[in-house]
């Protein structure tokens, strides 16, 4: 009875941050929409941790915010039975917030938010940071690869204990719209997932 309690407690109290995370970042992201802003110049720093805490501030303080719409959940189909594909959610109906902003290289750097149904129509939770380097297909239509570091809790791992994780990511971009992916590696009966979503620039 106290475990069942311990986890209905963990549960509620890890939704709750998530939910009061995600809408304050939203909150302030909406308040503090930016007209265009240039990406600083980054000045040497002494350590890799510097540079990174360096990365995201400027991000954070010079970068245009961008709305996340997740689109598709694509499980390959040969890591599981037609019985397992089919009680899986692919839509992923969810939301997400964040700000974004390129380098003097062009680079694309990005924090972000995220709430959607998960394959098994659950609540999950993501936040995290997003690069990209690109390069030009026509005109300004352009492919690009990085990856994606974050930190997410779903019902069906640890019952929504944060979790962290790296995923490669690639994206097709034009102008300010872009298509963005990232792939789960796994085996027969796990993983082997494609999270696609949608992503436009203010």
């Amino acid at each position: 009875m106290k475990s069942g309690v311990f986890i209905k407690a963990q549960e509620m109290i890890t939704h709750i941050i998530f939910r009061t995370v995600t809408r304050l970042l939203a909150m302030y992201l909406v308040t503090a929409m930016v007209t265009g802003p240039a990406f600083a110049d980054e000045p040497a720093t002494s350590s890799w941790y510097d540079k990174a805490v360096q990365r995201l501030e400027a991000t954070w303080k010079d970068g245009r915010t961008e709305l996340y719409v997740p689109l598709h959940v694509y499980h390959v189909r040969s890591s599981y039975t037609r019985e397992k594909i089919n009680s899986f959610n692919e839509t992923p109906w969810g939301l997400g917030i964040g700000k974004g902003a390129y380098d003097q290289d062009g680079d694309w750097h990005g924090v972000y938010v995220m709430e959607f149904k998960d394959s098994h129509s659950m609540p999950e939770y993501l936040g995290g940071y997003g690069y990209k380097t690109f390069w030009p297909l026509h005109d300004e239509l352009k492919f690009g690869l990085g990856y994606a570091a974050f930190i997410t809790a779903r019902a069906d791992i640890g019952h929504y204990t944060p979790i962290p994780g790296v995923l490669p990511m690639a994206s097709l971009e034009y102008q300010r719209y872009s298509l963005d992916t990232i792939y789960l590696p796994g085996g027969h009966g796990r993983g082997n997932i494609f999270i696609f979503w949608g992503k436009v620039r203010f």
